[in-house]
């Protein structure tokens, strides 16, 4: 099991992609600790792991309060006695229009929540893995020179936080943390039937792959588990590709 003996805290886990991740991880044997805002969804994530023999533990956090975080990350180490990963999947409330659309409200938005949780989800647990000298945190989106007309601000969070990332890469490398962005290019099983645009958002991703697939959220957990493991332990600094060839590096 990649993950034995770990305890993971997964910030926005009852949606698609966390609860993919939570799973994951539970499989490969980590004890994950669930975050989100909706009760509810982290409990069906929750339910689902218990039944197949996992441990997980749910709380509601706001992880855009800098108290909620730290208190939260300080009681997960206080029952579990240490931390091992931190991934934060919450989303960032963006609105995708064209840039001459948008008010700088919505412009402006993901970026600053972007930039916010994932640096108090980063600090809290960095501060409690550099006296162990070990610790991964993961971020999901990535960024890169492609982009597409209509994605407002939220391409340009995607890519603050690869900045962010290397910043965090730099200083807690020293202290045996690596810090990985997992990016997809999109998962199409996240998209609800009813979503504006749907079937042309999936007619672009599947075109845009080398392969003759696109990523799944099996997928996600599956390499997220990966990369947050002892395997992993060269990898930091760095995004990992998971768009089956949609997003060239």
């Amino acid at each position: 099991m990649l993950l034995e003996n770990k305890v993971a805290a997964i910030y926005g886990a009852g949606g698609p992609i966390g609860g993919a991740v939570a799973r994951a991880f539970s499989r490969e044997g980590a004890r994950v600790y669930l975050a989100g805002r909706t009760m509810s969804k982290l409990d069906t994530v929750a339910d689902d792991i218990r039944a197949n023999g996992g441990v997980a533990n749910t709380a509601v956090v706001d992880a855009l309060d800098e108290r909620a975080v730290d208190e939260y990350v300080d009681a997960v180490v206080a029952e579990a006695g240490y931390i091992d990963v931190s991934f934060n999947l919450i989303g960032y409330a963006d609105v995708q229009k064209p840039l001459t659309e948008l008010s700088v409200e919505d412009f402006t938005r993901p970026i600053t929540t972007a930039m916010r949780t994932q640096f108090l989800t980063t600090r809290a647990a960095a501060r409690h893995m550099i006296p162990r000298g070990s610790g991964v945190i993961l971020a999901f989106g990535g960024g890169g020179a492609k982009t597409l007309p209509g994605l407002g601000g939220f391409k340009v969070a995607l890519d603050a936080i690869e900045g962010l990332r290397r910043q965090w890469a730099c200083e807690l490398g020293p202290h045996g943390i690596r810090v990985v962005t997992l990016k997809t290019g999109g998962v199409l099983e996240t998209l609800p039937d009813d979503f504006p645009g749907r079937d042309e958002i999936v007619t672009g991703i599947q075109e845009a792959a080398l392969l003759n697939r696109t990523a799944t959220l099996a997928d996600v957990g599956d390499v997220a588990a990966f990369v947050a493991s002892d395997l992993a332990r060269t990898i930091t600094a760095t995004d990992v590709n998971i768009s089956c060839g949609a997003l060239m590096d």
